[in-house]
């Protein structure tokens, strides 16, 4: 929107030495007990065009959720798996409202919007514009265009906003399925519009689609050629295999489009423990387990895997030399933020660190691959000291060092859900175009990143 960002002198700097092919010494990106990954740097930006882009979200995963995520699983000197890329800038995250004025404050559907169009929308917006409420092009859909196989992995409801901007357009963000059309008469089959955000998934044929939301799948067409028929019904007539637990995602086979819905609803998660409350609560370590969690429900990780496999199986199958774009989003960190759960929330970040893993590992082996990992908007948790007696909500953890750690949630009263805030978030990258992320950007400038790293028209 308008003009440029800045970005900082020194960044652009190092920009300029890596796409020059100048050697960047080991220590300007080392850090005392982390590693500094200058092999796969180096490795990486010597390529001019990426033939796969993976996009890791962390929904809400503010400085604060990160930094509280690794002090209780790997120590203050500890370092994640997202901290070990070569190159992290920031972003920033607001929306608009519909005369293109900022919101300071953004929700999952404007950022998603964000970053899948190149443009900013109102909150509650998926992919369409701020006040004419037309359809803009996304990345899937470029990538699409351009003959690159697609997929979406989410431990959310795969109509919730952030995978829903990828391959869908809609008024508003709750018209996730056939049922839940009232705030979009216009998006309607009845009205010629595309329908709701579950059916656009499946019609769009993205080769992969796993997550959440059976529920809404489960609904019935009430118009156009699929009337009477449940969403699920509609993927399996567009050829899509459906699995619904670990066995059958093992099972899956390239060559079809596959669509995983591993929960009624949002993907329960990994982790639990006592919520945050006024006054404190007791020392508390966090449970790696949840009831709620069922036997042969596939962790975000294990779905990455299979996703990288699928996508990179259909190319070949076809004799393609082109690749893929997939967005893998551990959702549930901001529901548990919302929640105020501090275990819930770190038991999430994990799990997605587990799946940067393997998307890192994979580019380790395919140098043609841009991975970038960053948030949607910040969030609520603060780490404050042990003696403090803020405002509003407050636990207290034993981390795996052995040391207690105090956590607070103060952007809403009492009783309410925790609020986003509008801070700027952390982005980090490797491999081809990598350099785009240094500095301070928008939110925006990563549709552009993406687009320019696979050549996309």
């Amino acid at each position: 929107m308008g003009s440029r960002p800045y970005r900082r002198r020194l960044a652009w700097g190092a920009a300029a030495l890596l796409a020059a092919g100048v050697a960047v010494p080991a220590a300007a990106y080392a850090s005392e007990g982390g590693s500094s990954d200058v092999p796969a740097l180096s490795a990486g930006h010597g390529a001019k065009k990426a033939k796969n882009v993976i996009l890791l979200i962390g929904d809400g995963m503010g400085d604060s959720e990160i930094t509280l995520a690794r002090d209780y699983t790997v120590g203050a000197a500890g370092r994640l798996n997202m901290d070990k890329f070569p190159l992290t800038g920031a972003y920033t995250t607001y929306s608009v409202d519909k005369n293109g004025k900022p919101d300071y404050v953004t929700d999952s559907a404007a950022s998603g919007t964000g970053w899948a169009t190149g443009q900013k929308t109102v909150n509650g917006r998926i992919s369409k514009s701020p006040g004419t409420d037309k359809a803009m092009p996304t990345i899937l859909e470029l990538a699409q265009k351009n003959g690159l196989a697609t997929g979406s992995v989410t431990t959310a409801e795969l109509t919730d906003a952030t995978p829903a901007v990828l391959a869908s357009h809609a008024t508003d963000r709750s018209c996730q399925g056939p049922a839940d059309m009232k705030a979009c008469p216009n998006d309607t089959v009845a009205k010629g519009g595309p329908g709701s955000i579950a059916e656009q998934s499946v019609n769009h044929k993205v080769d992969v689609l796993f997550g959440g939301g059976k529920a809404r799948f489960d609904q019935k067409i009430t118009e156009g050629r699929f009337a009477g028929q449940t969403v699920t019904q509609q993927a399996r007539q567009l050829g899509y295999q459906v699995v619904t637990d670990d066995k059958g995602l093992k099972a899956a086979k390239p060559g079809k489009p596959v669509l995983g819905l591993f929960a009624d609803g949002n993907v329960p998660v990994e982790w639990t423990g006592k919520a945050a409350a006024q006054g404190g609560t007791e020392p508390q370590r966090c449970v790696a387990g949840n009831p709620e969690r069922k036997a042969g429900t596939p962790e975000l990780a294990d779905q990455t895997r299979k996703a990288l496999q699928l996508l990179e199986a259909k190319q070949k199958g076809a004799g393609s030399k082109k690749g893929f774009f997939l967005q893998v989003e551990g959702a549930s960190i901001d529901k548990r933020d919302h929640a105020a759960d501090p275990c819930g929330q770190i038991g999430e970040t994990a799990a997605l660190d587990r799946a940067v893993k393997v998307a890192r590992a994979y580019a380790a082996e395919h140098p043609d691959t841009l991975v970038v990992t960053t948030a949607d908007h910040g969030h609520t948790s603060q780490i404050v000291p042990l003696e403090a007696t803020p405002p509003g909500l407050s636990s207290t953890l034993v981390t795996n060092e052995g040391q207690q750690l105090k956590v607070n949630y103060s952007t809403n009263t009492p009783g309410k859900p925790q609020e986003h805030t509008g801070t700027e978030v952390r982005i980090a990258a490797q491999g081809p175009h990598a350099e785009r992320v240094l500095g301070v950007t928008d939110q925006t400038e990563l549709f552009t990143t993406i687009r320019t790293a696979l050549a996309l028209r």
